[in-house]
């Protein structure tokens, strides 16, 4: 968006690189945020306790802000996988309940649910992809009056596909339907607003578009929709006396601690938790809805570059329905002899699901884009 952005992340005077959604690059702020607390508890050990607390507090607030939630209702986790598998171990669901999702979801947005149909007989219901899209209408065709839960990713991680979450949010809040956003792909590259979209929860690790370090994930979970999620993993720091072994005897109540933070069982990541705020307060700085337009303003620069070139682009690409992702395919080369000549090139991008991904992020340029294409074969 400007050099002095662009600056803070070294990677790009080596690379282009464009493979957000897969693992980032760490910008300076957020490598000098986890070196400063690496290096104040290699020096001072538990001296400075107190301040590892109060940063907690701090990225909590960041975090919030930027999804319009409130600091409780965000609980930090160790990946998108266990925050996911947290929500869906906590529903109340019984044999013949289904859930309603799609075919093309990453298998973090899966496999939570598909043990609950070996456990508790409950079925899953996937609307398939078309034309690199999700049809809003199809799924919403799935919930019956069985369907107790609705789960889907915000942005798909093959097509860049983005979900109309205030649409689908909204039908299954009519409908008390819980609503669960995979949104790992999109928050970060594009705004998110928890009342707007009628989310009840989300999963988000911070090692893709959130640009922080992997093993530290925010966990959304509602005031309205607490109550449905009954904790299923807990541990010494669920309660809100958690710190009474320092000040008393045990008397081992299971007084949850305020809205999601009863998920946070026990000592968090540190360091991730350091990090991760360095990239929210630079988020925060910069504003959600001018890197939202500038990145998808790439992505349709991208695409149309590919189109150009003979490239198919995966999707219609219409309106509300576009991200940071772009994918695509070429009658004569496969994606993984493209990924490996741009990687020869040291232009990182990644193969998903027989299709070239590319995924640009707010510090990346036209520029670049312009060098990749002209990198590809035609």
């Amino acid at each position: 968006m400007n050099k002095a952005i662009r600056a803070l992340f070294p990677i790009t005077e080596n690379y282009i690189y464009m493979n957000h959604a897969a693992v980032s690059p760490l910008s300076m702020r957020v490598r000098d945020a986890m070196s400063g607390i690496v290096d104040d508890i290699t020096r001072h050990g538990t001296a400075h306790y107190d301040d590892w607390y109060r940063t907690y507090d701090q990225v909590r607030t960041s975090a919030a802000r930027l999804v319009n939630a409130q600091p409780h209702e965000i609980a930090f986790m160790q990946n998108t996988s266990a925050a996911i598998s947290t929500v869906a171990n906590g529903l109340d669901l019984r044999e013949g309940d289904n859930v309603v999702t799609c075919n093309v979801e990453f298998p973090a947005n899966i496999y939570p649910w598909l043990r609950l149909g070996e456990e508790r007989g409950v079925k899953m219901k996937l609307a398939p992809e078309r034309d690199g899209r999700i049809d809003p209408d199809e799924l919403l065709s799935l919930v019956d009056e069985r369907t107790r839960a609705l789960t889907l990713s915000w942005v798909q991680f093959a097509s860049g596909f983005r979900s109309d979450l205030a649409r689908i949010g909204k039908s299954c809040r009519e409908r008390g339907v819980f609503f669960m956003v995979d949104a790992i792909q999109g928050l970060g590259a594009l705004k998110l607003d928890v009342e707007r979209d009628y989310v009840d929860a989300f999963a988000a690790d911070a090692h893709k578009y959130l640009l922080g370090s992997e093993g530290t994930t925010l966990l959304y979970v509602s005031d309205r929709a607490i109550d449905r999620v009954k904790p299923t993993v807990v541990g010494w720091t669920s309660v809100k006396d958690y710190e009474q072994f320092s000040h008393g005897p045990f008397d081992y109540d299971l007084d949850y601690r305020d809205g999601a933070l009863r998920f946070e069982c026990g000592s968090l990541n540190t360091v991730g938790v350091y990090g991760l705020g360095a990239a929210l307060d630079l988020f925060l700085e910069v504003g959600a809805e001018k890197i939202e337009e500038y990145v998808l303003s790439l992505s349709d620069y991208l695409a149309e570059r590919l189109t150009r070139k003979g490239y198919k682009v995966i999707g219609l690409r219409n309106p509300g329905e576009t991200s940071a992702i772009v994918t695509c395919s070429h009658e004569r080369h496969s994606p993984g002899d493209l990924y490996r000549s741009l990687r020869e090139k040291n232009i990182i991008t990644a193969p998903r699901m027989n299709r070239l991904r590319i995924s640009p992020h707010f510090y990346n340029t036209r520029e670049e884009i312009d060098a990749l294409v002209g990198a590809l074969p035609s």
